[in-house]
């Protein structure tokens, strides 16, 4: 992260931060002040997102059987290689990777790390915003129309060009720990509509059992479709189990020493941050596609209609949630613009480099998001191209680089059978997701 207000040198920008008791990160000069409960809202606000409203639609297309096993498998593997990733961050004594660049950099080397880890995270956190463009617009569009059904409908491109108003000013904060109030509400409210949404169902089919005619036979269709629409449900688990994009940028904020290093309290915070991860998609995922079978939306929200103030809460509080999150992923690609404006146009450090390098992001992300609102396939493409090198096998090939444990031990397994398992996720998806994409764009009415 940008660590002062002048521009920083070809060493500075080469090198990963030394120890600093205090100092240094998370974008201020006094960034490394967080504490552990930091990390987990940080964390769940990454992970927790627009990707568990998807979840049961995945179930429609994979199965009670195969679903449920690559639900479980994410997690295990997401969780391992996020520790992974906490004890990389200073696997060097006295050096601190505060960035994934930099511990691409140092396990891949000076001019092949940037080219492997930059394009990925850089997927990813675009991508995530892109999606959260989309999912802030429909879900505020869909919170008027309850709470106003006499007002006259306003189009949905529209409502997505006032979420996206929200973040030209909201990303004039400056670093991470200027958003943390932001983050904690959004991790609040992540938390609160994934009970009110799974909570609707299960009270739902309690009192009126299940959906009329629901089945969960796979959908009728044509063989290609089917597989891809597959494809497209992988990259949907993806996308959902994420986080490890920014995981060094959230340890950077917490002050380290030799004695007391950042990974205590950041595994710490993690492991609470994946507590609420499995209790919130679970249930969401097995209690969605039970409900409504094959023909749960791709958004279960859309779904769930009575009563009527409680889905209008659960909206709310979506809108709420992918405000925090946005910032969150959108705070390491500020910095990337910022230094990068820095060092090749000579801007310096303050207020005008941030209105022009964060608004031309902003308005990108929202030309995108009004452009293509396709929740579901948006989901499966990204959660692919980007999501499944970030989160289940990048990690696993650094830590084979530089930990090297001993071959056909459980650990040298663990991280092949990760790698393995996140290419073919990668591939598949992105096929997936690019195919539904163009497919769906045939019959849809742009900017309508």
């Amino acid at each position: 992260m940008v660590t002062s207000d002048s521009p920083p040198s070809k060493q500075q920008e080469n090198q990963p931060e030394k120890w600093k008791q205090g100092t240094g990160g998370a974008g201020d000069p006094d960034g490394r002040r967080a504490k552990w409960w930091y990390s987990t809202f940080h964390a769940v606000t990454a992970m927790i997102g627009a990707g568990v409203l998807s979840l049961p639609s995945a179930m429609a297309f994979l199965g009670w059987g195969p679903g449920t096993m690559v639900l479980v498998l994410s997690w295990c593997l997401t969780l391992n290689t996020m520790w992974q990733m906490i004890q990389l961050h200073e696997c060097v004594p006295g050096t601190r990777f505060d960035r994934y660049i930099d511990l691409g950099r140092h396990a891949f080397g000076e001019k092949l790390g940037p080219w492997i880890v930059l394009p990925q995270q850089l997927i990813v956190q675009v991508g995530c915003d892109i999606v959260y463009m989309v999912t802030g617009g429909k879900c505020l569009k869909k919170f008027m129309e309850i709470a106003c059904s006499s007002c006259t409908p306003i189009k949905q491109s529209y409502w997505i060009v006032m979420f996206g108003g929200i973040h030209f000013f909201l990303s004039q904060l400056p670093n991470f720990n200027s958003v943390a109030g932001v983050s904690l509400a959004a991790a609040v409210m992540s938390l609160w509509y994934v009970l009110l949404s799974y909570g609707q169902a299960w009270v739902g089919c309690l009192s009126h059992g299940r959906a009329p005619d629901v089945t969960y036979d796979y959908k009728q269709t044509s063989p290609a479709d089917s597989m891809f629409r597959v494809f497209n449900a992988l990259g949907q688990i993806s996308f959902a189990f994420a986080g490890h994009a920014v995981a060094l940028e959230i340890q950077a904020t917490i002050p380290s020493t030799p004695e007391r290093p950042s990974k205590v309290p950041m595994w710490k915070g993690v492991m609470g941050a994946y507590f609420v991860n499995a209790i919130c998609y679970f249930p969401v995922a097995m209690i969605g596609y039970w409900a409504f079978g094959q023909d749960v939306q791709d958004n279960v929200l859309i779904d769930l209609q009575r009563p009527a103030w409680l889905i209008a809460t659960a909206n709310l509080m979506v809108v709420v949630h992918v405000i925090g999150s946005y910032q969150v992923y959108a705070m390491p690609v500020f910095d990337m613009l910022e230094r990068m404006l820095v060092k090749k146009l000579n801007f310096t450090q303050g207020l005008p480099l941030r209105l022009v390098a964060r608004s031309t992001y902003v308005a990108f992300t929202l030309f995108v998001g009004v452009t293509f609102p396709f929740f579901g396939d948006l989901l499966g493409f990204f959660g692919g191209f980007g999501f499944a090198p970030t989160s289940f096998f990048l990690p696993s090939i650094m830590w084979l680089i530089l930990k090297k444990p001993e071959r056909f031990s459980p650990n040298w397994f663990v991280n092949w059978a990760s790698i393995v398992i996140g290419v073919f996720v990668m591939l598949a998806s992105t096929i997936g997701g690019f195919r539904n994409i163009i497919k769906d764009s045939s019959g849809y009415k742009f900017y309508a």
